[in-house]
């Protein structure tokens, strides 16, 4: 139930508050059954199963609808993708148990938490949604992302929750409050630290929301309606400096729509405005094919050239998701389940560094759908040049779920590390304009036709996060541990 109820934390709920009270109440939890000699990991292991199978129970939306498989198939996999990620707090709370009597728990907690964390981020390609850190996006404590970033936040949580939860437990009343009161104090009086400020720099942009349903995608006979209707909904907003279309708007490979690519590049040209969208990229020749953005219009860059199939101004997406982007052991997977041979389920990775794309006069650093969750990619496209970051994203597959809002709210703690303001375009929503706080100024509603329109401020600066990335909160958390392990020594 204490894993289940985190969900209420995380968007769209933004209980933020709750998650002061669910952490520590579950380590304090953990700590009274480590003292009754119980073992650790399966109890761990069940707050994690409810943690994320409820927290990501939008995953399932796109298995039963999509997938084209039996419903007790679906909820199987779903049930192993939650068993596999609640391995993790597992393996935490084990090796705390295995290490470490509970005086040194808030010491050695946040660098294990860490050591999991990142091992869920990047195993398997990684999966990081859900981080504990999120659930503060809205909160006070967000104060701490542009200094050490969400995971840093994630670490900063557990460290305050475990000695509230131990310092209880022992009736060290000071060890239980000190932390968390400094964690309070602390972000109130980062409030008035501005990493980045606006400068005197604007843009119009117009982010296009078709709300294409997903069943529409993919079938050639209505490629011309799903592009009509982009347009015209682009229509009134040529002279933008930015319009954005959302991840893989233009309904066909990139080389069977050259002609209209080329119809969009001189419409924008001409009306003085710069356009991204997004595009699959196959080619016939290697059979390779690309998640791409492309930008057209204008473009102050020294190299700049009218649209042409395979031009630079391009980025491919690195990131792929797994099933959905590519089929890991594809030979054995794809003939067992439709699921495993979904259209488009056969992208080539991008470089895990590119350009940003320059559009007019503006340089963006992209991510496309489910980069935005990781952190380290999103820094290691950021210049400084960049002025803004955009993402796109065709959040279809999770229909009315909170998966879509989780997403908005990851793309949110980006902003908030990165002092730079974030463009959402996606084909049914959250589509958004996000400042350079991680406040959300602009939103239209899902499931609509619509364009946002709005004018974003540029930025001076840059945050502590985004020039040492999570360096601080690894030598932070790795000094609690050393003065943890002395402690056990000396015991």
């Amino acid at each position: 139930m204490l894993g289940a109820a985190f969900t209420l934390t995380f968007a769209p709920f933004n209980l933020w508050y709750l998650a002061l009270i669910l952490m520590p109440s579950t380590l304090l939890m953990l700590a009274k059954l480590a003292q009754h000699k119980r073992g650790l990991f399966w109890p761990a292991w069940w707050f994690g199963l409810g943690y994320f199978g409820v927290g990501i129970s939008w995953v399932h939306v796109s298995i039963a609808q999509f997938g084209g498989i039996p419903l007790i198939a679906s909820l199987a996999l779903m049930l192993l993708l939650c068993g596999y990620l609640a391995l993790f707090p597992a393996l935490t709370f084990y090796l705390l148990q295995r290490f470490f009597k509970l005086p040194q728990w808030p010491l050695a907690l946040p660098l294990l938490w860490l050591f999991t964390e990142y091992c869920r981020a990047n195993f398997l390609t990684g999966f990081p949604w859900l981080s504990i850190g999120y659930s503060q996006t809205n909160s006070i404590l967000s104060e701490w992302m542009p200094i050490v970033g969400e995971i840093g936040l994630s670490a900063l949580l557990i460290l305050a929750s475990a000695s509230l939860a131990i310092g209880l437990m022992q009736k060290r009343y000071y060890l239980a409050a000190l932390p968390i009161l400094t964690l309070l104090v602390s972000s109130m009086s980062l409030q008035h630290v501005a990493w980045t400020s606006p400068n005197k720099e604007t843009r119009s942009v117009a982010l296009i929301q078709g709300n294409i349903e997903q069943s529409m995608r993919w079938q050639p006979e209505l490629d011309q309606i799903t592009i009509d209707k982009y347009l015209a909904l682009t229509e009134p907003f040529w002279g933008y400096d930015l319009i954005i279309w959302p991840e893989a708007a233009i309904p066909k490979l990139e080389i069977m729509s050259t002609e209209v690519l080329q119809y969009i590049d001189n419409k924008a040209t001409a009306a003085g405005s710069g356009f991204v969208t997004g595009v699959v990229d196959y080619n016939i020749n290697s059979k390779v094919a690309y998640n791409s953005l492309i930008s057209m219009g204008i473009d102050k860059s020294i190299n700049s050239e009218p649209y042409r199939y395979q031009h630079n101004k391009r980025f491919s997406k690195h990131h792929l998701l797994p099933i959905g982007e590519f089929v890991p052991f594809e030979n054995l997977l794809r003939p067992l389940a439709p699921i495993f041979d979904l259209p488009m389920s056969s992208f080539t990775r991008g470089d895990y560094v590119q350009s940003n794309l320059i559009v007019g006069n503006t340089q963006l650093s992209p991510a496309i759908c489910f980069e935005i969750a990781f952190p380290k990619q999103v820094s290691a496209n950021i210049s400084a040049q960049s002025d803004a970051i955009i993402t796109v994203s065709n959040d279809a597959w999770f229909g009315d779920s909170h998966g879509p809002h989780q997403h908005l709210q990851i793309a949110q703690a980006r902003a908030k590390e990165f002092g730079l303001p974030v463009l959402r375009a996606t084909n049914n929503g959250v589509t958004a304009v996000i400042d350079h706080q991680g406040n959300i100024s602009h939103q239209i509603e899902q499931f609509t036709d619509a364009v946002l329109h709005a004018d974003i401020r540029l930025t001076d600066g840059a945050t502590p996060y985004q020039t040492l990335s999570d360096i601080p909160i690894w030598v932070f958390a790795s000094v609690l541990f050393a003065i943890a392990i002395f402690i056990k020594r000396t015991d």
